[in-house]
């Protein structure tokens, strides 16, 4: 990581980001905004222990710190100002920002309390009700300032370009370790979700969203965390994990198998389909198509991969049109992505009913980042409802339930959307979205 190079994209990111925040606070109204960092939360309100602070993202979009009560203070046309207090505890003390290069940028007080500028109309941003009150600020989360502050988060500066691509570098690392690690032995859900973390140099709360690590059957649960202690005799791993990098997420997924038999090998040929068909849409990214043309696209790609496979039958067509693909694919192909790892701004309107959970309904333009995800899952629960319909005659449920004890297959990649076409930084430094390995 150049962190001179860094700082330079910094420097003009926050010039970006004033001239974005005035017209916003005109358009909305106010003269000055106050974002507050966040306190951290109590885990039980029967106990004294808290949770590590998750950092307000508009924050750390101006300031790479994670302490609790920091605030920045932004006024049009003067310096932005960090207030960030020193922490003299001995019980208990955030790490040192990772980077210093905002001190050179931003006027930087080593003070606990923001001096607001007198006589102005002062908006609040935050989660923390009770500070606002305390600081006198009643405009607390303007709905119509946060629409506007989310609008400019869907196009990246090259300063957030720099950074999640450094959180795909770092990810990379672990998701190879585990790689190697499923092929060469037999670890436990939990070896290889502390391994991915020893790989990527982070700690649990470091990490953009809770490791997803899932062998076998575990794989048809979408957001699998619970973790099985006994060493994985699966012949399948689906490892959904990221890193950060200044706030920035990356979020990446990989699946691989181990076939040993008549199904491992019908589910390995499911994996290296799966590669190509994510490929596929990737490639199909242009400026101008709505995201959900996309959903759309996955859906028919998939209907014709559960066809050549056998596990539907007829024809693609009709295994769209008529649903059956959302029993084996019920979620969206991806979102946006940057300070948070499902990001603001690109899902302002409603999918269609049939897309519930797609999270991106932007119409596709130069600077977003977003990813590409499909996936198959054999998930009990959705599956039985398609038992009762009159598509169940469509699908080969022998073959169903051999597939079932490899739960499902994830392949994710992180794209920037370019003037001239796209830049996947995953494959940047993760060529191979899902393989096979030696059985």
């Amino acid at each position: 990581m150049d962190l001179e190079h860094f700082a330079r994209l910094y420097a003009a990111h926050v010039t970006w980001l004033s001239e974005r925040y005035t017209t916003a606070l005109a358009k909305a109204g106010f003269d000055a905004l106050v974002i507050h960092s966040g306190t951290p939360k109590k885990r039980s309100s029967f106990d004294d222990q808290y949770f590590p602070l998750r950092p307000t993202p508009e924050l750390q979009r101006w300031a790479p710190i994670g302490d609790a009560d920091a605030f920045l203070l932004f006024e049009p046309g003067k310096k932005p100002v960090l207030f960030w207090p020193e922490n003299k505890s001995f019980w208990e003390r955030p790490a040192a920002p990772e980077a210093t290069f905002f001190l050179g940028v931003l006027d930087v007080r080593r003070v606990a309390h923001p001096e607001l500028p007198p006589g102005k109309n002062v908006a609040f941003v935050g989660e923390d009700v009770c500070t606002a009150d305390r600081l006198g600020l009643r405009d607390v989360n303007p709905a119509a300032l946060l629409t506007a502050i989310d609008a400019t988060r869907t196009k990246k500066t090259e300063y957030e370009i720099a950074c999640l691509a450094e959180a795909n570098r770092r990810a990379a690392y672990g998701h190879e370790a585990l790689r190697r690690a499923f092929e060469s032995g037999d670890k436990s859900e939990l070896d290889l979700h502390l391994m991915y973390l020893s790989s990527t140099k982070q700690d649990d709360q470091d990490t953009p969203y809770k490791n997803i690590v899932a062998a076998g059957r575990n794989a048809a649960i979408l957001h699998h965390v619970a973790y099985g202690r006994d060493p994985a005799k699966a012949e399948s791993l689906l490892v959904d994990a990221g890193a950060t990098c200044l706030g920035y997420c990356s979020d990446i997924t990989r699946t691989w198998a181990r076939p040993r038999g008549a199904a491992g090998a019908t589910f390995a040929g499911l994996v290296t389909a799966m590669e190509a068909m994510q490929k596929r849409l990737c490639a199909q990214i242009a400026i101008g198509k709505p995201y959900e043309e996309l959903h759309d696209a996955s859906h028919r790609e998939l209907s014709a991969l559960l066809v050549e496979a056998g596990i539907a039958k007829g024809s693609a067509e009709e295994i769209d049109k008529r649903g059956v693909s959302r029993a084996f694919y019920p979620h969206g192909l991806g979102h946006s992505l940057g300070l948070q790892t499902h990001d603001v701004g690109c899902a302002t309107t409603a999918p269609r009913p049939d897309n519930p959970f797609l999270r991106n309904t932007s119409r596709i333009e130069a600077g977003q980042v977003f990813t590409i995800e499909p996936g198959v899952y054999f998930i009990d629960g959705l599956l039985a409802a398609l038992r009762n319909k009159p598509e169940a005659a469509l699908v080969d449920w022998n073959l169903v339930e051999a597939l079932a004890p490899f739960g499902g297959i994830r392949i994710e990649d992180d794209i920037l959307v370019t003037d001239t076409g796209i830049r996947n930084m995953t494959r940047e430094v993760l060529p191979v979205g899902g393989a096979s390995v030696r059985g």
